[in-house]
């Protein structure tokens, strides 16, 4: 089967979704932790943050089913071939691909682990993998208007439309 030229709507609605999702996930993260705290210290919690604590648990695993299902839709239906160029480039963004899609998944699981399992190991690798998910979509997101401004080869619409 040969790849496809375009990401499928699907695809590029959970793109979407994901983003917006971690995104808030990001920003929530305080609620969680004084939740934690909280529990811990046998005191309550304010209201504000239980709601963003709450809301930055069922987000995440709203994050891991919805990457489930991208990958899942990756793999059945492929992706657009990498845009010509460097083989340094094209290793980079896939490398960065792969590690983007594998801390979509080690992140909440770490996140369930830590909150429901009381493992305290996993709430601090969930905390460095956030960081370093940061990091890595920064570098998409520079790879991306690289491409569109620099290159000017257009490879942004491939997530903002349909051909």
């Amino acid at each position: 089967m040969p790849a496809p030229t375009h990401y499928s709507r699907t695809q590029i609605i959970l793109h979407w979704v994901i983003m917006v999702l971690v995104l808030f996930n990001i920003t929530a993260s305080d609620g969680v932790k004084a939740m934690y705290d909280a529990f811990e210290e046998g005191t309550t919690v304010s209201s504000s943050d239980a709601l963003f604590g709450n809301l930055h648990i069922y987000v995440g695993i709203s994050v891991l089913a919805l990457a489930i299902l991208r990958l899942f839709l990756r793999l059945r239906r492929g992706a657009p071939a990498a845009p010509a160029g460097p083989v340094l480039q094209q290793k980079a963004g896939h490398y960065v691909h792969i590690a983007i899609y594998v801390l979509l998944f080690t992140l909440p699981l770490s996140g369930l682990a830590a909150w429901f399992g009381g493992i305290g190991k996993a709430g601090d690798a969930h905390e460095v993998m956030q960081n370093l998910l940061l990091i890595l979509v920064g570098l998409h997101v520079a790879a991306a208007l690289f491409h569109q401004f620099w290159l000017k080869d257009n490879l942004i619409t491939r997530m903002t439309s349909r051909k």
